[in-house]
């Protein structure tokens, strides 16, 4: 199968200034990390906070710059630091990226229409009216209307602002989109739509994802494939449904023994005030 995006032995290592008495030193972020995605796959990076995760999607978005290693996109190196204007749209026109924050990442001033329009026009030479056919195609794709299309962000609710995001981002018919913990901020019903959508957009446009998210519930629906990763390494790899139902390393035992359960009752903390009377569970 052909490779759509291909990591090699990335690494991000950060040189830490003495301070405190702490002398200098490295911290070593992402280190050795390989792995491929086909054209039209699903591939979640999975992890705790500070695993890495977040690290990888922005070297390979081209927001960082690896301290070795390679990124190849579509037979193309991504080179964050030395990419001119040319370059860089160019990327963009292969991938975008989702953030987990809409609201930070659209502009506040601009209604959604303008907001896609404003990319259209920037890399197509295209009249108006084809702009305002594509921007319309694009919100009804994610299920918004020409009232929610007119209106700024601050209007929205955090799941029609993550649809608009997702629509911008789809504006420029990319290869590739990283969706960095992408429904993490919605409530539960919402990230289900949300996630539903994601599936519907992939199988209509071909469209591969890199997932980034530490919830393995939310994993096993969007992705075929999945790589955990503990303290800047890959410790796991391989399809979703065999990594997450028979873990093999301890650290993923770790993470799926930590999500609750039907059933799950919390502990209560030692030294905890106890209750004045029984407590149901549930509610």
């Amino acid at each position: 199968m052909s490779e759509l995006l291909r990591l090699d032995n990335l690494r991000k290592v950060f040189h830490v200034r003495a301070s405190a008495g702490e002398p200098a030193g490295e911290l070593v972020a992402v280190d050795n990390v390989s792995f491929t995605l086909p054209p039209g796959g699903s591939l979640a990076v999975v992890g705790e906070s500070g695993s890495g995760k977040t690290m990888v999607a922005r070297m390979v978005a081209g927001l960082e710059t690896p301290t070795s290693g390679a990124i190849v996109l579509d037979g193309s190196p991504v080179e964050a630091a030395r990419a001119g204007r040319g370059a860089r749209k160019a990327r963009a026109r292969r991938m975008q990226m989702v953030f987990q924050d809409p609201y930070t990442s659209l502009d506040p001033k601009q209604t959604i229409e303008a907001a896609i329009e404003e990319l259209l026009r920037a890399h197509f030479s295209w009249d108006a009216d084809r702009r305002r056919e594509r921007v319309a195609q694009l919100l009804d794709q994610v299920g918004l209307d020409r009232r929610q299309g007119g209106a700024r962000p601050r209007a929205l609710s955090g799941g029609q602002r993550q649809r608009a995001a997702i629509a911008r981002a789809l504006a420029l018919q990319p290869r590739l989109l990283i969706l960095d913990e992408a429904v993490a901020a919605l409530d539960v019903s919402v990230q289900a739509q949300i996630i539903n959508l994601l599936a519907d957009l992939r199988a209509e446009t071909g469209v591969a994802y890199l997932f980034i998210s530490h919830d393995l519930g939310v994993v096993r629906q969007v992705s075929h494939d999945c790589v955990v990763m503990h303290r800047g390494r890959v410790v796991e790899a391989g399809r979703t449904a065999t990594v997450l139902d028979d873990p093999q390393d301890p650290y993923t035992q770790a993470l799926l023994s930590a999500v609750p359960r039907p059933g799950w009752v919390p502990r209560r903390r030692v030294g905890a005030q106890q209750p004045t009377a029984p407590q149901e569970v549930g509610g």
